[in-house]
């Protein structure tokens, strides 16, 4: 399959990719249609099936979002394709800091995330300015932001309502921005197919996170943190690390990688994602929230865009710095 798919043509090649993802995520979408219609005569039976079915169809719904987000930016112009990110990132810092109590004092400090951080940062994407999109908030925002606090006079809770602003600026912002600069890495002899690299992450990321809530809910064993997340378990991971990476191995006719070398890499992401969704799961229970679109509405309208975006913010940017070490671009 390698070089059937090295061999195709950019445009065959996403005639191929088209068909392939979209017939696999109907032929989900059609098979768990026919699985809502099963009745079970036990009420308890059928409450379990409902629940299995709601889940299972969060998990078809966040993949259908990522794969058409996928295609928007693939036909959208440089231009069209960062506001498209930009604004994902400012909806989720929003839905993100909404569900975190702010201060008067953090006003100053807000504005400076949303209208200074946010465009400055896919600014430097478009311009190409890798060095300083690397450190620029990790460096200069972390020290910035609580400067602007302390100026603020407000010391109450000082560390931890920096805290949370840091942490939302780096994986709503940081995280995400690195997805679209994916497009922009000069690879020799890849005929700018870059946009086969984010579609390269989000299926070996969402196949990764499918195959592990699968493996949770049709064979549970002991969670790993039990008082953060039930579904994970260290068999489930691994299973889902397993068909993730072995995906990529398989896909690596449309990137510039090899096979052992998409395997790596696949790897890398599936990690990364795996464990930040995990992460993004105790920052939840921190809030005293399931999900974050809370109880009812999500706050940004979205349906709760951190839910269907965390595990790929935590594994774009291990994901573009591991590629762009190696091959030394």
């Amino acid at each position: 399959m390698y070089h059937t798919l090295k061999n195709l043509s950019p445009a065959q090649q996403v005639g191929a990719m088209f068909v392939l993802v979209f017939g696999l995520l109907v032929l989900a979408s059609v098979s768990l249609f026919l699985l809502s219609m099963r009745e079970h005569e036990d009420v308890q039976a059928q409450q379990n099936h409902r629940d299995r079915i709601g889940k299972l169809s969060k998990l078809l719904r966040t993949s259908w979002a990522l794969i058409f987000v996928f295609w928007v930016a693939w036909l959208a112009g440089d231009i069209t394709r960062l506001v498209l990110f930009a604004l994902g990132s400012f909806f989720a810092l929003r839905e993100f800091l909404t569900l975190s109590p702010t201060r008067r004092g953090d006003h100053r400090s807000l504005v400076l995330a949303f209208f200074g951080v946010l465009p400055f940062q896919y600014s430097l994407v478009a311009t190409e300015h890798f060095d300083l999109f690397t450190v620029f908030i990790p460096v200069y925002v972390f020290l910035a932001l609580p400067v602007a606090s302390a100026l603020a006079n407000d010391p109450v809770r000082f560390l931890e309502r920096n805290a949370k602003l840091q942490w939302g600026i780096m994986v709503c912002i940081y995280g995400m921005s690195h997805v679209p600069a994916l497009m922009l890495l000069d690879f020799p002899h890849y005929d700018k197919k870059n946009a086969f690299l984010v579609l390269f992450l989000v299926l070996v990321v969402q196949s990764c996170m499918v195959t592990q809530h699968l493996v949770s809910r049709h064979w549970p064993k002991t969670p790993a943190a039990a008082q953060i997340s039930q579904s994970f378990t260290w068999h489930s991971w691994g299973w889902g690390m397993a068909v993730g990476s072995l995906l990529g191995a398989v896909l690596a006719g449309i990137t510039p990688f090899v096979p052992g070398q998409a395997f790596a890499l696949s790897f890398i992401a599936c990690a990364a994602g795996s464990l930040g969704h995990l992460v993004m799961k105790a920052l939840k229970r921190d809030r005293g929230i399931p999900i974050w679109q809370g109880q009812a509405k999500s706050v940004s309208g979205a349906g709760g865009m951190l839910d269907r975006i965390d595990s790929l913010c935590f594994a774009a940017p291990v994901f573009f710095h591991s590629v762009r070490w190696y091959f030394g671009l």
